[in-house]
């Protein structure tokens, strides 16, 4: 097991496009990593310059202290999962995972030995004289993860394993990829589009845009607190909605009415034009349901539903809402960037299931004011993300407070 350090890797193509741009980041022994964003973004390229598979134009790739920009992706000793799974069709599921132990001459005995350990941890033992042709989607990947693991190599690095697999099979092959690498404590690399991987997965999370690091963070963090518009809408399903406001002393009015923001919301956005509010749907909720103590923590307001979507657990009203040229045209160029079709002008709200607003018809929802976020339209900043991390620590330790009095009441510790 080894950390990865990558001082301000750049990957340059013939025509001079950098499809990754003055990256630095450092991945520590035994952490699990996702490199996550949309099409075209640099995170396979990244993987790819990791094992040595694509030249690094500039910058350093340090593994496990040692500098290995000019060694050959045998020298490195790093262990790679590919989409497609890359396995030999003509050989047995067996041989399949022996194959790089026969490649360094490794002793029948020890070949033995770790591929039984590596059937027993992928639960294979009963396909191993088995051909891939034979096999599932999810017994290969496993078989791909099992060529992995005998090597003992000092990262393991995947490269979007799971894309070809239904959804079923992606939910039961995330758990099965988490579990193993928690058991090994193996160094992890992990490349995805899909942000339910990243979200699950990771112990922190790098989002990248067009070759340049936007956050790394943990999930929650980035989900919470992102740093920029294009961070908040990559991360989250469905997406976070932008209403344009304009700011009335401490209120942002938005098109759904006004929200009153707190000291340090009101500080930290400052006297503006037009700002972009940010809101997750689940931090909106049918007003006739919500507690009456908790109303006066947000805003009410009163729109017609477009469409409603019921899905048992939950659903989700689609309301839309008027905005100028400028922030419909900034929101569709940000939809195409993050192949998404959901960032429109129309708020997407999700309701509890017993909720009885219907489509066509119009209906009162209160808003969470305390989780509002609001941005630069032209930088893209987040910039009331301090005033939340500010409001997350104090939320903790009143938490901690409480739970110390409680514990101090009952006599514990």
């Amino acid at each position: 097991m080894a950390s990865i350090e990558m001082r301000n890797i750049v990957k340059k193509y013939g025509d001079g496009f950098p499809a990754v741009n003055d990256v630095s980041l450092d991945i520590a022994d035994g952490e699990f990593m996702i490199l996550v964003g949309p099409s075209g973004c640099g995170k396979s390229t990244l993987l790819r310059m990791i094992v040595g598979l694509e030249d690094i134009t500039s910058g350093d790739m340090v593994i496990g202290g040692t500098r290995v920009n000019d060694k050959a992706p045998r020298d490195r000793n790093l262990s790679m999962v590919f989409q497609n799974y890359a396995l030999y069709p003509h050989l047995s599921v067996y041989e399949n995972i022996a194959f790089p132990l026969r490649l360094s001459n490794t002793p029948d005995d020890e070949v033995r030995r770790r591929v039984d350990e590596a059937a027993d941890v992928l639960e294979l033992h009963e396909h191993l004289e088995r051909k891939p042709a034979n096999l599932s989607g999810g017994q290969r990947q496993r078989v791909a993860m099992g060529r992995a693991i005998v090597r003992q190599a000092e990262a393991f690095l995947f490269d979007e394993p799971l894309s070809n697999l239904d959804a079923k099979l992606r939910g039961q092959m995330r758990t099965e990829i988490a579990r193993l690498q928690r058991r090994l404590g193996i160094t992890t690399v992990y490349v995805t589009h899909d942000q339910t991987e990243a979200m699950t997965l990771g112990d922190r999370v790098c989002v990248l845009r067009k070759g340049l690091i936007q956050q790394v963070a943990s999930p929650r963090e980035l989900y919470e607190q992102p740093v920029n518009l294009f961070v908040a809408g990559f991360i989250g399903s469905p997406p976070m909605n932008f209403l344009p406001a304009t700011i009335e002393g401490s209120r942002l009015v938005t098109p759904f009415g006004s929200i009153e923001m707190d000291e340090k919301r009101a500080a930290a956005v400052g006297e503006r034009d037009l700002v972009l509010v940010g809101i997750r749907p689940e931090y909106f909720e049918d007003a006739t349901l919500v507690d009456e103590a908790k109303r006066p923590l947000g805003s009410t307001f009163t729109a017609r539903v477009d469409v409603t979507e019921w899905l048992g657990d939950s659903q989700f009203a689609y309301i839309p809402f008027d905005a100028s040229d400028e922030v419909t045209q900034q929101l569709k160029e940000l939809s195409r960037e993050l192949d998404s079709d959901q960032l429109r002008t129309q708020a997407i709200v999700s309701i509890d299931s017993t909720s009885r607003i219907r489509e066509g018809r119009d209906a009162e929802f209160w808003l969470d004011s305390r989780k509002v976020h609001v941005f630069d339209p032209g930088t893209g900043e987040n910039l009331t993300r301090d005033a939340e991390a500010g409001a997350e620590l104090t939320r903790l330790a009143e938490e901690d407070r409480a739970e110390q009095v409680e514990q101090a009441r009952q006599g514990v510790g």
